[in-house]
């Protein structure tokens, strides 16, 4: 792989490389079609002088907002190019979420894809001193007072164009160290800190990436991107890696369309939460449970099977060998083609992976790599390598980065991957960034193969009254494996023992209510006597698994889902601790009384 300097001159290199070959894939009028990698450079560049001639220059900040779409990357590549800083935004965030990050990075513009998202960005732009220019992907319908230009993306390419020069004469060449981005974190607590990623840290993740996946081949790769592009994660392993190695990139509809964008994609690597992945196991296991007999039978050797030659490869007998044959062409054949059919691996981060969850589809046949990082370090700092499996753990760091235990359980990551800083926020980033070091606040420990054990965020960890740590991330995975749970978050800091709040499964509770004759709703069944002790079975289930001080002795139910629309989940599918207990407070301290 080469060893660029930039994200620009990597992005323009692999352009003139790759030329027509197809790059970017959207759907239109119900098919994808792709943009060739020379299309988008040609826009990129365009959409860049067009910026430059609309006073965006060196160091200033221009906010994008959009969903994943082709304009996403090429805006950002532009901003680049013109020497300015992209700050990324959710398109979940309200009014108010986009006046904090307008205000606090004073950006000098924004650039939104459609009429709702600029239903929110403009009142917020419009409570800015500092927005002079909004560029809106789509023509707007809406006709909202403003103090700034409202310009559209065609007409900024048709400015671009009308300027000479070439990718040489017309395109700002960042140093390693400038930043370019600034990703202001989801804040699973408190107000969003902005992280300033320089160029060598994102270039530092691509090559860890492809040391990591060298093994399966690095050519003739296809990514299908549907995590959201302002969060870091699929920022870096699902735009600027596949780029780095020349892939093609489809984008997904979004999450309820995922299951045919996969068949129609066909992707060789996959990035996802493991939300994702807990869902898919959900999902399939309520198939298998309607389809019952011989197919259930199969499916049950399928997973059982799988998961003995996960432990042991020269652990079955002659029999067990040939039943595995028979059951990889009748039953993991058929996952692998609701994949697309030619995945290579998925991967899985942003969050602790449950290991019954990684077994489950690594015993379907399906490759899963678990990973791990923060937005402060572009984001990844390990991952399991394909050859090296073990998913209670998180891999061996990235190439070229260092990782050690602090005395108190801490990890610390030092390398090139490393944020600069927090925009304007000096004591955030001394504490974040010591003698070199990030702080990651994870805790954990290293194995004797050098790969890394995530414990708990140390933020995170339940201290109860007798002084005992529990993970609370360990006891919610176990919980929600329970087809009973579709969400869970336990409680218990300064307290005797843990207690819940649960969101029971929604399709579950249909099928309960059809059997019981029960009205189906799920905040009438919440307050039925038999629905409850389903429930509570279902927890002791985990109960007789767990130590006893992870036990859950008491849970309260609740019809509302957390979502990122309440504010509950993060935007990659984190649950929110502070606002459900703030939520709830009432509800689980009286599980105490």
């Amino acid at each position: 792989m080469d060893r660029w300097t930039n994200l620009i001159s990597m992005f323009f290199a692999q352009a003139e490389k790759l030329a027509d070959q197809p790059f970017l894939w959207a759907k239109e009028n119900g098919n994808y079609t792709s943009q060739s990698w020379a299309d988008v450079a040609g826009h990129v560049l365009a959409i860049s002088k067009g910026l430059s001639a609309l006073g965006i220059e060196k160091g200033d900040r221009v906010v994008l907002c959009s969903e994943n779409r082709p304009e996403w990357p090429i805006a950002h590549l532009a901003i680049m190019a013109a020497g300015g800083i992209t700050v990324p935004v959710y398109t979940t965030n309200t009014v108010n979420d986009h006046l904090y990050i307008l205000s606090n990075s004073g950006a000098k513009a924004a650039i939104v894809s459609t009429n709702n998202l600029a239903d929110r960005m403009i009142p917020a732009a419009n409570q800015t001193d500092s927005i002079s220019i909004v560029i809106t992907m789509e023509e707007l319908d809406i006709n909202q007072a403003s103090g700034f230009d409202i310009k559209t993306w065609q007409s900024v390419i048709s400015m671009g164009n009308r300027i000479d020069g070439d990718v040489k004469d017309s395109v700002f060449t960042p140093a390693e160290g400038d930043t370019a981005v600034i990703i202001y974190t989801s804040g699973t607590g408190g107000a969003p800190k902005g992280v300033m990623l320089p160029h060598r840290a994102i270039l530092h993740n691509c090559r860890g990436a492809a040391d990591v996946l060298k093994d399966l081949g690095l050519e003739n790769n296809v990514f299908l991107s549907f995590l959201p592009l302002s969060h870091s994660y699929e920022y870096t392993a699902g735009q600027f890696f596949p780029i780095s190695i020349g892939a093609q990139i489809y984008y997904a509809e979004g999450i309820d369309h995922l299951a045919s964008n996969m068949a129609e994609a066909r992707p060789t690597i996959m990035t996802a939460v493991p939300r994702l992945y807990e869902s898919m196991h959900s999902r399939i296991m309520r198939g298998v449970e309607k389809s019952g007999g011989i197919k259930a039978t199969l499916f049950a050797t399928a997973v059982r099977l799988g998961q003995k030659k996960i432990t042991n490869p020269r652990s079955l007998s002659v029999g067990e060998r040939i039943s595995d044959a028979i059951v990889d062409k009748l039953v993991r054949n058929k996952v692998r083609a609701n994949f697309g059919g030619r995945l290579k691996a998925l991967v899985s981060g942003g969050a602790p992976l449950n290991p019954d969850i990684g077994n489950f589809f690594s015993a379907l046949g399906l490759r899963l790599l678990q990973g791990y990082g923060q937005t402060e370090s572009a984001p990844v700092i390990s991952c399991n390598r394909p050859g090296q499996i073990k998913l209670d753990t998180v891999g061996r760091p990235l190439l070229d980065t260092e990782v050690k235990i602090a005395e108190d359980g801490e990890i610390l990551v030092k390398g090139e991957l490393l944020m600069t800083g927090y925009w304007r926020n000096e004591e955030a980033t001394r504490e974040a960034l010591r003698d070199g070091w990030l702080h990651t606040g994870d805790v954990g420990h290293i194995d004797e193969q050098g790969r890394i054990l995530i414990t708990d965020r140390k933020k995170d960890i339940i201290v109860n009254s007798g002084g005992d740590n529990v993970s609370p991330q360990r006891v919610e995975g176990f919980l929600t494996l329970e087809p009973e749970i579709a969400q869970a978050m336990v409680y218990g800091d300064k307290r005797p023992h843990l207690v819940g709040l649960l969101v029971p499964d929604a399709d579950f509770a249909a099928d309960w209510a059809a059997a019981n004759n029960a009205d189906n709703n799920l905040a009438s069944l919440i307050e039925n006597v038999d629905f409850i002790r389903t429930i509570d079975r279902a927890v002791d289930r985990v109960n007789a698994n767990l130590g006893v001080i992870e036990r859950v002795r008491r849970f309260a139910l609740t019809a509302n889902a957390f979502t990122v629309d309440n504010e509950q989940m993060t935007p990659t599918l984190k649950v929110r601790r502070h606002v459900i207990t703030e939520v709830y407070t009432e509800k689980l301290e009286g599980l105490y009384h």
